[in-house]
């Protein structure tokens, strides 16, 4: 793991990109320009380049949703899975990955059909499931 992997993330109060060491992914960031949580419930896009060193990174079950934007049952799911980060805070981080832009990782996890989700804790798969799914079921998948 590259210890100054940094990841981009939006403010989702002010709108300000951060640079967000991996390695510091469960110390609950926040803003700086608002001081804001940055990741408390909200879905952070990852992708080849950077996603190992949040896997390994975190503490936290991490639910990737392997998608991509040509997917019509992807874009059906997407408030889903916003609306299940909304409701598990800072207890999940939940993740996307687009397979056409980030084509190694989605070898690497075999993914055959999208959306396909993945729960991921400490680096390794434990549970997965393809197929639009309701914000309930996303977050029941995290709970399980």
């Amino acid at each position: 793991m590259n210890d100054d992997t940094r990841l981009h993330a939006a403010c989702p109060h002010c709108g300000a990109t951060n640079r967000v060491p991996a390695t510091r992914i469960d110390e609950h960031p926040n803003c700086g320009r608002c001081g804001k949580p940055l990741l408390d419930g909200q879905v952070l896009a990852l992708t080849d380049a950077d996603f190992d060193a949040v896997a390994l990174a975190t503490d936290r079950p991490m639910l990737v949703d392997f998608w991509a934007a040509w997917c019509g049952p992807c874009r059906m799911m997407a408030p889903a899975f916003a609306q299940a980060a909304q409701q598990l805070g800072d207890r999940a981080l939940l993740v996307k990955v687009d397979t056409d832009a980030n084509p190694q990782l989605a070898q690497r996890y075999a993914i055959r059909s999208i959306p396909t989700l993945v729960k991921v804790v400490q680096g390794r798969e434990v549970a997965r499931t393809s197929g639009a799914q309701p914000a309930g079921a996303i977050v029941q998948m995290v709970a399980g």
